[in-house]
Protein backbone atom coordinates (compact mmCIF):
# COMPACT_ATOMS: atom_id res chain seq x y z
CA UNK A 1 0.00 0.00 0.00
CA UNK A 2 1.42 3.32 -0.85
CA UNK A 3 2.02 6.03 1.80
CA UNK A 4 -0.93 8.81 1.31
CA UNK A 5 1.70 11.25 0.55
CA UNK A 6 2.85 9.62 -2.55
CA UNK A 7 -0.95 9.01 -3.66
CA UNK A 8 -1.78 13.03 -3.12
CA UNK A 9 1.76 13.35 -5.72
CA UNK A 10 0.01 10.82 -8.52
CA UNK A 11 -3.14 12.09 -8.57
CA UNK A 12 -1.82 15.87 -8.22
CA UNK A 13 0.49 14.19 -11.79
CA UNK A 14 -2.62 12.83 -13.43
CA UNK A 15 -4.59 16.08 -13.11
CA UNK A 16 -1.90 18.11 -14.78
CA UNK A 17 -1.78 15.77 -17.60
CA UNK A 18 -5.75 16.05 -18.56
CA UNK A 19 -6.44 17.93 -21.45
CA UNK A 20 -8.62 20.55 -19.41
CA UNK A 21 -6.41 21.52 -16.90
CA UNK A 22 -3.97 23.09 -19.43
CA UNK A 23 -4.96 26.42 -20.26
CA UNK A 24 -5.71 26.52 -24.31
CA UNK A 25 -5.68 22.76 -24.80
CA UNK A 26 -9.22 22.32 -24.77
CA UNK A 27 -9.72 25.33 -27.13
CA UNK A 28 -7.02 24.50 -29.29
CA UNK A 29 -8.57 20.88 -29.84
CA UNK A 30 -11.98 21.80 -29.96
CA UNK A 31 -11.93 25.16 -32.37
CA UNK A 32 -9.19 25.64 -35.21
CA UNK A 33 -10.97 28.45 -36.79
CA UNK A 34 -12.42 26.32 -39.72
CA UNK A 35 -16.09 26.25 -40.32
CA UNK A 36 -18.14 24.13 -42.95
CA UNK A 37 -18.18 25.18 -46.62
CA UNK A 38 -20.79 22.68 -47.29
CA UNK A 39 -23.16 20.70 -45.10
CA UNK A 40 -22.98 17.43 -46.27
CA UNK A 41 -26.46 17.29 -46.88
CA UNK A 42 -27.33 19.90 -49.47
CA UNK A 43 -26.70 23.32 -51.33
CA UNK A 44 -27.74 25.30 -48.59
CA UNK A 45 -25.29 28.19 -48.69
CA UNK A 46 -24.57 27.71 -52.46
CA UNK A 47 -25.99 29.20 -55.69
CA UNK A 48 -26.70 27.55 -58.91
CA UNK A 49 -25.47 30.03 -61.63
CA UNK A 50 -26.34 29.36 -65.12
CA UNK A 51 -26.63 25.12 -65.38
CA UNK A 52 -29.32 22.58 -65.65
CA UNK A 53 -30.44 22.48 -62.10
CA UNK A 54 -29.22 18.33 -61.72
CA UNK A 55 -25.87 19.60 -63.03
CA UNK A 56 -24.77 19.76 -59.54
CA UNK A 57 -26.00 17.37 -56.56
CA UNK A 58 -25.30 16.00 -53.40
CA UNK A 59 -25.16 12.16 -52.15
CA UNK A 60 -22.84 10.86 -50.12
CA UNK A 61 -21.61 13.58 -48.15
CA UNK A 62 -20.02 15.21 -51.66
CA UNK A 63 -20.80 17.54 -54.21
CA UNK A 64 -20.51 16.42 -57.35
CA UNK A 65 -21.09 18.21 -60.65
CA UNK A 66 -21.99 16.33 -63.98
CA UNK A 67 -19.74 18.19 -65.74
CA UNK A 68 -22.31 19.73 -68.68
CA UNK A 69 -23.74 21.85 -69.25
CA UNK A 70 -20.54 24.27 -68.62
CA UNK A 71 -21.24 26.83 -65.93
CA UNK A 72 -20.67 26.96 -62.06
CA UNK A 73 -21.83 26.60 -58.63
CA UNK A 74 -21.30 29.91 -55.94
CA UNK A 75 -21.42 30.54 -52.25
CA UNK A 76 -23.93 33.03 -51.65
CA UNK A 77 -21.49 34.71 -49.81
CA UNK A 78 -18.23 37.08 -50.90
CA UNK A 79 -14.91 36.17 -49.47
CA UNK A 80 -12.31 37.98 -48.57
CA UNK A 81 -8.84 36.77 -46.59
CA UNK A 82 -9.21 32.75 -45.96
CA UNK A 83 -7.22 29.37 -45.89
CA UNK A 84 -9.63 26.84 -47.57
CA UNK A 85 -9.38 22.93 -47.79
CA UNK A 86 -11.30 20.24 -49.88
CA UNK A 87 -10.83 17.26 -51.29
CA UNK A 88 -11.72 15.89 -55.15
CA UNK A 89 -11.82 13.36 -57.38
CA UNK A 90 -12.09 12.96 -61.03
CA UNK A 91 -14.06 9.40 -62.15
CA UNK A 92 -12.18 9.51 -65.77
CA UNK A 93 -9.16 7.02 -65.47
CA UNK A 94 -7.72 7.91 -69.19
CA UNK A 95 -9.49 10.67 -70.88
CA UNK A 96 -8.85 14.06 -69.77
CA UNK A 97 -10.95 15.47 -66.64
CA UNK A 98 -11.26 19.00 -66.10
CA UNK A 99 -12.64 21.55 -63.25
CA UNK A 100 -11.87 24.14 -60.86
CA UNK A 101 -12.21 26.17 -57.68
CA UNK A 102 -12.87 29.79 -58.79
CA UNK A 103 -11.61 32.71 -56.28
CA UNK A 104 -13.21 35.65 -55.84
CA UNK A 105 -15.40 35.75 -58.88
CA UNK A 106 -18.21 37.89 -60.24
CA UNK A 107 -22.17 36.74 -59.34
CA UNK A 108 -22.71 36.56 -63.24
CA UNK A 109 -20.80 34.64 -66.22
CA UNK A 110 -18.35 37.01 -67.92
CA UNK A 111 -19.60 38.35 -71.60
CA UNK A 112 -19.62 35.06 -74.06
CA UNK A 113 -18.32 32.72 -71.39
CA UNK A 114 -19.77 30.32 -68.73
CA UNK A 115 -17.46 31.23 -66.38
CA UNK A 116 -16.47 34.07 -63.81
CA UNK A 117 -14.26 36.57 -63.63
CA UNK A 118 -11.65 35.26 -61.04
CA UNK A 119 -8.48 33.44 -60.36
CA UNK A 120 -8.66 29.52 -60.95
CA UNK A 121 -7.18 26.77 -59.17
CA UNK A 122 -7.26 23.95 -61.72
CA UNK A 123 -8.54 21.10 -61.31
CA UNK A 124 -7.62 18.39 -63.97
CA UNK A 125 -6.31 14.97 -64.87
CA UNK A 126 -5.04 13.29 -67.67
CA UNK A 127 -4.04 16.32 -69.91
CA UNK A 128 -1.54 15.95 -72.46
CA UNK A 129 2.04 16.91 -71.56
CA UNK A 130 2.36 20.70 -72.74
CA UNK A 131 4.52 23.58 -72.14
CA UNK A 132 2.04 26.25 -70.88
CA UNK A 133 -0.31 23.85 -68.59
CA UNK A 134 0.05 20.61 -66.57
CA UNK A 135 -2.41 18.37 -64.66
CA UNK A 136 -1.07 19.58 -60.79
CA UNK A 137 -2.06 22.67 -59.46
CA UNK A 138 -1.75 25.99 -62.15
CA UNK A 139 -3.45 28.95 -60.75
CA UNK A 140 -4.30 31.01 -62.99
CA UNK A 141 -6.66 34.40 -64.15
CA UNK A 142 -9.65 34.18 -66.25
CA UNK A 143 -12.16 35.96 -68.29
CA UNK A 144 -10.59 39.86 -66.94
CA UNK A 145 -8.97 38.88 -63.52
CA UNK A 146 -5.44 40.27 -63.24
CA UNK A 147 -2.80 38.30 -61.25
CA UNK A 148 0.88 37.67 -61.00
CA UNK A 149 2.24 34.40 -60.90
CA UNK A 150 5.40 33.15 -58.15
CA UNK A 151 7.53 31.88 -61.26
CA UNK A 152 7.43 33.75 -64.88
CA UNK A 153 5.52 31.78 -67.33
CA UNK A 154 7.46 30.35 -69.93
CA UNK A 155 5.04 31.95 -72.69
CA UNK A 156 4.30 35.21 -70.63
CA UNK A 157 0.91 33.77 -69.23
CA UNK A 158 -0.63 34.66 -66.24
CA UNK A 159 -0.26 31.50 -65.07
CA UNK A 160 1.37 29.83 -62.36
CA UNK A 161 3.18 26.58 -62.94
CA UNK A 162 3.71 23.98 -59.98
CA UNK A 163 6.70 23.21 -59.00
CA UNK A 164 6.39 19.66 -58.90
CA UNK A 165 3.71 17.12 -59.75
CA UNK A 166 1.40 15.54 -57.01
CA UNK A 167 -2.07 14.97 -58.31
CA UNK A 168 -3.22 11.54 -58.32
CA UNK A 169 -5.42 10.17 -60.78
CA UNK A 170 -8.69 9.20 -61.81
CA UNK A 171 -10.75 7.35 -58.83
CA UNK A 172 -8.11 8.96 -56.23
CA UNK A 173 -9.10 12.11 -54.21
CA UNK A 174 -6.81 14.74 -53.73
CA UNK A 175 -6.18 16.99 -50.79
CA UNK A 176 -6.39 21.17 -51.57
CA UNK A 177 -5.24 23.82 -49.25
CA UNK A 178 -6.21 27.14 -50.29
CA UNK A 179 -4.25 30.26 -48.77
CA UNK A 180 -5.95 33.34 -49.81
CA UNK A 181 -4.39 36.84 -48.24
CA UNK A 182 -3.84 40.40 -48.99
CA UNK A 183 -4.21 39.58 -53.12
CA UNK A 184 -2.25 36.41 -52.99
CA UNK A 185 -3.01 32.82 -52.97
CA UNK A 186 -1.18 30.03 -52.36
CA UNK A 187 -2.04 26.41 -53.25
CA UNK A 188 -1.07 22.98 -51.60
CA UNK A 189 -1.31 19.95 -52.91
CA UNK A 190 -1.80 16.79 -50.70
CA UNK A 191 0.77 18.10 -48.57
CA UNK A 192 2.85 20.42 -49.83
CA UNK A 193 2.87 23.99 -51.50
CA UNK A 194 3.49 23.84 -55.18
CA UNK A 195 2.33 26.80 -56.55
CA UNK A 196 1.01 30.84 -56.10
CA UNK A 197 0.14 33.91 -57.57
CA UNK A 198 -0.06 37.69 -55.95
CA UNK A 199 -1.17 40.83 -56.86
CA UNK A 200 -4.75 39.61 -57.66
CA UNK A 201 -7.67 41.56 -58.79
CA UNK A 202 -10.32 40.87 -57.83
CA UNK A 203 -9.22 40.27 -54.22
CA UNK A 204 -12.51 39.88 -52.59
CA UNK A 205 -15.24 37.95 -54.38
CA UNK A 206 -17.30 34.91 -54.20
CA UNK A 207 -15.66 31.41 -54.41
CA UNK A 208 -17.39 28.68 -57.03
CA UNK A 209 -16.99 25.26 -58.70
CA UNK A 210 -16.82 24.77 -61.56
CA UNK A 211 -18.27 22.36 -64.11
CA UNK A 212 -16.47 21.77 -67.26
CA UNK A 213 -17.61 18.36 -68.98
CA UNK A 214 -16.39 15.98 -66.84
CA UNK A 215 -17.96 14.34 -63.71
CA UNK A 216 -16.07 15.74 -60.02
CA UNK A 217 -16.37 14.89 -56.62
CA UNK A 218 -15.73 17.34 -53.82
CA UNK A 219 -15.85 16.58 -50.09
CA UNK A 220 -14.55 18.05 -46.76
CA UNK A 221 -14.76 21.49 -47.81
CA UNK A 222 -13.80 23.69 -45.04
CA UNK A 223 -12.70 27.42 -44.96
CA UNK A 224 -10.86 29.47 -41.91
CA UNK A 225 -11.47 33.66 -42.60
CA UNK A 226 -8.51 35.82 -41.93
CA UNK A 227 -8.55 39.42 -40.78
CA UNK A 228 -9.68 41.76 -43.99
CA UNK A 229 -6.68 44.12 -45.64
CA UNK A 230 -9.05 46.62 -46.83
CA UNK A 231 -9.62 46.22 -50.29
CA UNK A 232 -10.19 48.98 -52.27
CA UNK A 233 -13.47 48.94 -54.15
CA UNK A 234 -12.34 48.32 -57.39
CA UNK A 235 -10.10 45.33 -55.97
CA UNK A 236 -13.87 43.90 -55.16
CA UNK A 237 -16.03 41.77 -57.01
CA UNK A 238 -19.50 42.71 -58.19
CA UNK A 239 -22.56 41.44 -55.58
CA UNK A 240 -25.19 39.71 -56.95
CA UNK A 241 -27.97 41.92 -57.63
CA UNK A 242 -30.72 38.69 -57.32
CA UNK A 243 -30.63 37.49 -61.07
CA UNK A 244 -31.85 34.18 -61.78
CA UNK A 245 -31.53 32.14 -64.87
CA UNK A 246 -33.70 32.05 -67.42
CA UNK A 247 -31.72 29.27 -69.57
CA UNK A 248 -30.15 26.09 -68.30
CA UNK A 249 -28.04 25.55 -71.07
CA UNK A 250 -29.09 22.24 -72.19
CA UNK A 251 -33.07 22.63 -73.28
CA UNK A 252 -35.90 24.74 -74.15
CA UNK A 253 -37.74 24.05 -70.73
CA UNK A 254 -39.38 27.40 -69.16
CA UNK A 255 -39.39 28.81 -73.39
CA UNK A 256 -41.80 29.01 -75.50
CA UNK A 257 -41.65 28.51 -79.69
CA UNK A 258 -43.05 26.87 -82.63
CA UNK A 259 -41.92 24.42 -85.52
CA UNK A 260 -38.05 24.11 -84.14
CA UNK A 261 -37.58 27.73 -84.83
CA UNK A 262 -35.06 27.75 -82.28
CA UNK A 263 -32.53 25.06 -80.75
CA UNK A 264 -29.97 24.39 -78.30
CA UNK A 265 -26.35 23.86 -79.11
CA UNK A 266 -23.35 24.07 -76.69
CA UNK A 267 -24.79 26.42 -73.98
CA UNK A 268 -26.28 28.99 -76.69
CA UNK A 269 -30.05 29.71 -78.21
CA UNK A 270 -29.82 29.27 -81.90
CA UNK A 271 -32.59 30.96 -83.80
CA UNK A 272 -32.64 28.45 -86.70
CA UNK A 273 -36.76 29.62 -87.66
CA UNK A 274 -38.89 31.94 -88.52
CA UNK A 275 -40.82 32.03 -84.43
CA UNK A 276 -40.50 33.66 -82.01
CA UNK A 277 -38.89 32.19 -78.30
CA UNK A 278 -40.73 33.37 -75.24
CA UNK A 279 -40.38 32.59 -71.93
CA UNK A 280 -42.92 30.56 -69.98
CA UNK A 281 -42.97 32.60 -66.94
CA UNK A 282 -43.96 36.77 -66.53
CA UNK A 283 -41.96 39.16 -64.77
CA UNK A 284 -42.32 41.92 -62.65
CA UNK A 285 -40.24 45.34 -62.84
CA UNK A 286 -36.68 44.34 -62.66
CA UNK A 287 -34.12 43.23 -65.11
CA UNK A 288 -33.50 41.52 -67.83
CA UNK A 289 -29.69 40.84 -68.84
CA UNK A 290 -28.67 38.78 -71.95
CA UNK A 291 -25.84 37.96 -74.10
CA UNK A 292 -26.01 37.64 -77.99
CA UNK A 293 -23.75 37.85 -81.46
CA UNK A 294 -24.56 37.62 -85.08
CA UNK A 295 -22.23 36.84 -87.94
CA UNK A 296 -19.60 39.12 -89.80
CA UNK A 297 -22.16 39.48 -92.20
CA UNK A 298 -25.23 40.49 -91.07
CA UNK A 299 -28.22 43.13 -90.46
CA UNK A 300 -26.38 44.57 -87.24
CA UNK A 301 -29.35 44.65 -84.91
CA UNK A 302 -31.50 42.31 -83.09
CA UNK A 303 -35.51 42.74 -81.57
CA UNK A 304 -36.92 41.75 -78.83
CA UNK A 305 -40.51 42.52 -76.90
CA UNK A 306 -40.87 42.99 -73.20
CA UNK A 307 -44.09 43.04 -71.95
CA UNK A 308 -45.85 44.33 -75.32
CA UNK A 309 -42.94 46.74 -75.74
CA UNK A 310 -40.63 46.47 -78.99
CA UNK A 311 -37.17 46.73 -78.18
CA UNK A 312 -34.01 47.14 -81.04
CA UNK A 313 -30.69 46.31 -80.19
CA UNK A 314 -28.17 47.26 -82.05
CA UNK A 315 -24.70 45.29 -82.74
CA UNK A 316 -21.30 46.99 -81.75
CA UNK A 317 -19.36 44.43 -83.61
CA UNK A 318 -20.69 42.09 -86.29
CA UNK A 319 -19.04 38.14 -84.87
CA UNK A 320 -18.46 39.50 -80.78
CA UNK A 321 -20.63 38.89 -77.94
CA UNK A 322 -21.91 41.70 -76.39
CA UNK A 323 -24.16 42.40 -73.18
CA UNK A 324 -27.28 43.86 -73.21
CA UNK A 325 -29.48 45.58 -69.91
CA UNK A 326 -32.90 45.53 -70.74
CA UNK A 327 -35.26 47.39 -67.89
CA UNK A 328 -38.21 44.76 -66.89
CA UNK A 329 -41.41 47.10 -66.50
CA UNK A 330 -44.64 46.51 -63.73
CA UNK A 331 -47.24 45.97 -65.71
CA UNK A 332 -50.77 44.34 -65.11
CA UNK A 333 -50.08 40.30 -65.22
CA UNK A 334 -46.16 41.16 -65.92
CA UNK A 335 -44.47 41.29 -68.66
CA UNK A 336 -42.82 37.90 -70.66
CA UNK A 337 -39.72 38.19 -72.70
CA UNK A 338 -40.06 37.49 -76.75
CA UNK A 339 -36.95 36.72 -78.29
CA UNK A 340 -37.05 37.65 -81.82
CA UNK A 341 -35.52 35.04 -84.65
CA UNK A 342 -32.47 36.47 -87.11
CA UNK A 343 -30.75 34.62 -89.21
CA UNK A 344 -27.07 33.36 -87.17
CA UNK A 345 -28.72 34.63 -84.10
CA UNK A 346 -27.03 33.37 -81.18
CA UNK A 347 -27.94 33.86 -77.15
CA UNK A 348 -26.45 32.77 -74.09
CA UNK A 349 -26.22 33.88 -70.23
CA UNK A 350 -30.37 35.58 -70.08
CA UNK A 351 -30.96 36.26 -66.55
CA UNK A 352 -33.71 38.33 -64.82
CA UNK A 353 -34.32 40.28 -61.48
CA UNK A 354 -37.38 41.55 -59.98
CA UNK A 355 -37.39 44.23 -57.65
CA UNK A 356 -38.55 43.50 -54.32
CA UNK A 357 -41.38 45.58 -53.21
CA UNK A 358 -41.06 47.29 -49.95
Amino acid sequence: MLPLRCLLACSLFAIALSPGSRPGFAEDKKDDGFKPLFNGKDLTGWALVNTHPDTFFVKDNEIITTGNPMGFLRTDKHYENFVLEMDWMHIEKTKTANSGLFVWGDPLPAVGTVYTRGIEVQVLINYPKVDWATNHGDLFSIWGAKCVPDRPHPKGYERCLPSEERVKGGGEWNHYKVTANDGSIKLEVNGKEVSGVSKCNPRKGYLALESEGAECHFKNLKIKELPSTNPKPEEIAKVSEGHVSLFNALDLKGWKTENGSWKVTGGRLIATGENDLVTEKRFGAGELIFDWKLPAKSIGKMMLDVGGTTVEVRLDKPGAWQRTVVPLESKAGGSAVTFKPTTGLEIMNVFASETKEK
